[in-house]
């Protein structure tokens, strides 16, 4: 398998020039365009993200209304699923709009001990969320482009994008713990257990691969 570093490298200096000169055609020929489909994106995301929270909030109501009694194994896992999905939903279309990730301090970015990362990683299997992932979502060259399009400033965009995607994810993971311990006193601990299961695949395995990322980022500034 060719190494993460080599191959960005290899890219950079495949493709900076191309790129260059479709950027160039880009803004050239649609600016404001962009503009506008920037501008809506910051007035109907957050809208979708407004909705979701009242859907998130109308469930827990219902769920906290009545009894785990009244619900069978299968609207319990839809339940789960629901919740977790508007909860993760919300910071994900604010995240598309606004750069969420000011919200918590740089320092929370850094990466302290990647040696630890890695090894935990390993351990848990990220790699195979990672394969998923790539099979799933990132396998298009046009996904692939938003967050690394094959120049050196690339490089920041992906930096900034891999914060983006972790802050989404962190605010997501603890938000739906919080709603797990709301939720406890009445009783839905299988219901908890399933949206624990689904937390940590949908938004602790994405964190770990956002951290990842920086790692090898940062390898390959260094050998720059």
């Amino acid at each position: 398998m060719i190494n993460v570093e080599i191959l960005i490298i290899y890219v950079i200096h495949r493709k900076e020039k191309k790129v260059f000169q479709e950027s160039i055609y880009l803004d050239s020929n649609s600016p404001l365009n962009l503009v506008y489909l920037k501008t809506l994106k910051k007035i109907i995301f957050p809208l979708f993200s407004v909705f979701l929270t009242f859907r998130m909030i109308e469930l827990i109501q219902i769920l906290i209304a009545t009894a785990p009694k009244d619900y069978g194994f299968g609207l319990t896992l839809l339940f789960a699923f629901s919740l977790t999905l508007f909860i993760t939903g919300i910071f994900a279309f604010l995240g598309f709009a606004y750069p969420t990730n000011i919200v918590l301090p740089q320092n929370y970015y850094r990466l302290k001990n990647p040696k630890r990362l890695v090894k935990i990683s390993r351990i848990i299997g990220v790699k195979y969320f990672k394969m998923l992932i790539m099979l799933v979502f990132w396998g298009t060259k046009k996904n692939r482009k938003k967050y690394f399009n094959g120049t050196k400033s690339g490089l920041k965009n992906f930096i900034f994008q891999t914060k983006q995607s972790e802050f989404g994810h962190f605010a997501a993971l603890i938000s739906i713990a919080l709603v797990s311990i709301i939720l406890l006193p009445y009783g839905y601990n299988s219901l908890i257990i399933v949206m624990t299961l689904i937390n940590i695949i949908g938004n602790l395995f994405p964190i770990l691969l956002q951290r990842l990322h920086r790692v090898r980022i940062e390898k390959v500034i260094t050998n720059n």
